[in-house]
């Protein structure tokens, strides 16, 4: 919990950058207001992971066995978010984020190869998630497959084109 601020800087920091060539700066700033942050369930659950260089945090990302499928905090509505069932639910892929300087040197896949397999060993045999514009690259090469368009609604009545994406674990 004490990580909190840092990796919010580095949301902030990842989110600006890399999502310039996808989105408009009205879109990326309204995303991190109200969908992406920090989700301290995640880290409650003890299933956030972080990459350090020098002590700084340059990467994170997380798998959920819960049924929330993005956002941080602040995009939660004070509802349950109930545990699912790895016999028949798919585990959820969250919240990866990678500071700018550090991004397209693995480090994402580092961390996606660690959730995986605490899922598969949680029991689970699916994961899904959310791919923005700039992570679907990452996701497809990593084996996920797109299902269908998932525009996510932001509140002042624009939309964040993304992707429901899946992977069967092996």
């Amino acid at each position: 919990m004490a990580d909190i601020p840092a990796l919010q800087k580095l949301i902030d920091a990842s989110v600006r950058a890399l999502s310039l060539p996808y989105y408009n700066q009205e879109q990326i700033e309204s995303a991190l207001t109200n969908v992406f942050g920090v989700d301290s369930q995640l880290i409650q659950d003890e299933t956030y992971f972080v990459a350090e260089v020098a002590g700084q945090i340059v990467g994170g990302g997380g798998w959920s066995k819960r049924k929330t499928l993005f956002g941080g905090d602040q995009a939660k509505l004070d509802q349950p978010d109930d545990l699912l069932n790895p016999a028949s639910d798919a585990a959820r892929i969250r919240a990866f984020y990678v500071h700018p300087e550090w991004s397209r040197r693995g480090i994402g896949r580092k961390i996606a190869e660690a959730c995986e397999n605490a899922a598969k060993a949680a029991g689970f045999a699916m994961l899904e998630l959310i791919a923005t514009l700039p992570g679907e690259p990452l996701y497809l090469s990593l084996g996920y497959r797109i299902v269908e368009p998932f525009p996510i609604p932001l509140p002042d009545g624009q939309s964040l084109p993304a992707f429901l994406m899946e992977k069967r674990l092996k």
